[in-house]
């Protein structure tokens, strides 16, 4: 029996769960593969390719500990969903790149690829977790097996693929996703007299105080809100695909039910034990009490 017979809101919540990085089982990729620019996030250069000198002979860092103390704090906020064991024990079955070398190179190309491919599961296993229509029930789950069926593609496939030719379709039926399930709300929670405003895609509210806010359904896709004050905001139902919360306050926000919310995002943003988060989120180590 297909894994896709009988996919339900359950089963997609489980999916989306599973979804979870697992160093222990990787060969160091994101410490590898990926280009570092000395910033506030990271304390110094490193091309793409070149080993992190802080990654050990076991693929684990050997500052693991005090990351962000030491000026790597963007290592702390990285999540690959799982793209890097992939990779290392279904794309090159366990071997690794110090003890195959002639593999490094189309390893640390493949890894973003697959890094892609994993976020777009995410995205659209979340949409397949919601009460929307039949039809676009049907179109998200086509879009997953897909994108499943990709990730099992050998190292030389995934190396040529084109990844717009899949975030186009996956877009559009997030953006689908995404006004059916806020309007569903807002017809709930009703608008304000005046009408609220609720599309806010790709604003400035960089520092912005929006402390207590009833934010409820907005669309605040690709929106800047770096050092924003969201303290004790209201973010259900909220549109967060590609919004930027480095450093945004979250501290006891409602974020429960905000949609398309990344680890990569709360982990750059601050909240404490009182922020509301969605199921398959995880409190960041680094919050405050």
């Amino acid at each position: 029996m297909s894994l896709y017979s009988n996919f339900d809101r359950t089963s997609a919540k489980k999916f989306r769960g599973n979804l979870q990085a697992d160093c222990s089982n990787c060969f160091g990729l994101c410490c590898t593969a990926l280009n570092i620019s000395v910033s506030s996030d990271f304390a110094v250069n490193k091309p793409a390719g070149t080993p992190c000198s802080n990654l050990g002979t076991d693929f684990r860092c050997n500052i693991h500990s005090k990351l962000r103390e030491t000026g790597f704090k963007g290592c702390t906020v990285f999540d690959c969903l799982g793209a890097g064991q992939a990779v290392s024990h279904v794309t090159f079955e366990g071997k690794s790149w110090r003890d195959y070398p002639e593999t490094s190179e189309k390893m640390f190309t493949v890894f973003p690829i697959m890094e892609q491919l994993y976020e777009m599961m995410a995205y659209v296993s979340e949409a397949l977790s919601y009460e929307i229509s039949p039809e676009l029930h049907e179109e998200l789950l086509v879009q997953l097996q897909q994108l499943e069926g990709l990730t099992k593609l050998d190292a030389d496939e995934l190396a040529t693929l084109t990844i717009m030719e899949y975030r186009i379709p996956v877009n559009e039926l997030l953006l689908k996703t995404s006004l059916y399930i806020r309007n569903k709300l807002i017809s709930k929670i009703g608008n304000t007299k005046n009408k609220r405003k609720l599309d806010y895609r790709g604003t400035d509210w960089m520092g912005k105080k929006l402390k207590g806010r009833d934010l409820r359904a907005i669309d605040l896709r690709g929106s800047y809100l770096i050092a924003a004050d969201l303290q004790n905001a209201d973010l259900r139902g909220v549109d967060f695909i590609g919004a930027d919360l480095r450093d945004a306050n979250l501290n006891g926000a409602d974020l429960s039910t905000s949609m398309f919310l990344t680890q990569m995002q709360i982990n750059s943003a601050r909240g404490n034990k009182e922020t509301k988060l969605p199921s398959h989120i995880k409190q960041p180590l680094h919050w405050s009490a």
